[in-house]
């Protein structure tokens, strides 16, 4: 029996592979709002090197402003629409062609797709 986090590895898990790749990129953001799969320390720990001024974690007590809390859980509540959206609506629910790169590909027509159309309803 194959275990079910082998291909799903745990938020947490590549929350470092995503710091370091910000890192190289140079980029730091200010702010980071996380879904309840995150643990505070562990993500705490991993973000310690971006240095962000607030991290939100849904569903986790933390200091702060109500208002600056409901802003970040409603910017977070959108993006899990946007990946929604892109899962139902550009076949983003599973990859049609074979391998890594095969994955790479379709994610990146289903994302040319998608922009391709939002320009096109801003456009208009």
């Amino acid at each position: 029996m194959v275990r079910r986090d082998t291909y799903h590895p745990g938020e947490n898990t590549l929350l470092p592979q995503t710091v370091s790749e910000l890192t190289q990129l140079g980029l730091a953001p200010r702010e980071v709002a996380l879904d309840g799969g995150f643990t505070l320390t562990a993500t705490t720990d991993a973000l310690a090197d971006l240095a962000p001024q607030r991290v939100f974690v849904a569903g986790c007590q933390q200091p702060g402003s109500r208002r600056t809390q409901r802003r970040l859980q409603h910017y977070r509540t959108g993006a899990e629409g946007r990946i929604s959206h892109l899962k139902r609506g550009y076949g983003l629910r599973r990859s049609r062609l074979k391998g890594d790169e095969g994955q790479k590909t379709w994610t990146r027509w289903a994302i040319l797709t998608y922009n391709l159309d939002t320009m096109t309803i801003r456009s208009a």
